[in-house]
């Protein structure tokens, strides 16, 4: 009878074990999980922060090009076209940056208007200012990319 009792003690002893471990490991796998969610939505994070200071950079570039050309018709034509494409990439990748970040991003559009904004400019020095004004805006919104970024970076507490 001991014996008997001895060997249903082991078996129960056994299977308290190994549901114990797999709770543990259940939890973990739930944990290692949420992490990975994590870093997946901060890279791609990141990866709109960064899509969009680059195409509304690019565009800046386009619209002081055209600007530039706006004395030469012919020179001007392929300048605009080339602008409003790369207009349409910056929106496009603001829209991408909207859906992402899940709140209003008004860092980004302060950028992206800007970057419109120097067609208006009636001389070079004009231009400057407003390329200034430009720089300024991208680099606000980018270190207030940099600074979710980094939070996001913190573990989640539990």
């Amino acid at each position: 009878m001991s014996a008997v009792l001895g060997t249903l003690l082991a078996v129960a002893g056994a299977l308290v074990g190994s549901l114990g471990t797999h709770l543990l490991q259940q939890r973990a796998a739930v944990r290692a999980e949420a992490r990975a969610r994590q870093e997946l939505l901060r890279q791609e994070r990141l990866a709109a922060y960064s899509g969009f200071a680059a195409a509304v950079t690019e565009l800046k570039r386009a619209v002081v090009a055209g600007w530039l050309r706006r004395s030469d018709p012919v020179a001007l034509e392929p300048a605009l076209a080339e602008a409003d494409r790369l207009g349409a990439l910056a929106e496009t990748a603001r829209f991408r940056l909207l859906l992402v970040s899940g709140r209003p991003e008004p860092l980004a559009d302060a950028a992206f208007a800007r970057a419109g904004a120097l067609r208006g400019a009636a001389d070079r020095g004009e231009l400057a200012a407003r390329e200034r004004e430009f720089e300024e805006s991208v680099t606000a919104f980018i270190a207030d990319a940099a600074a979710r970024l980094a939070t996001s970076d913190q573990p989640a507490r539990r």
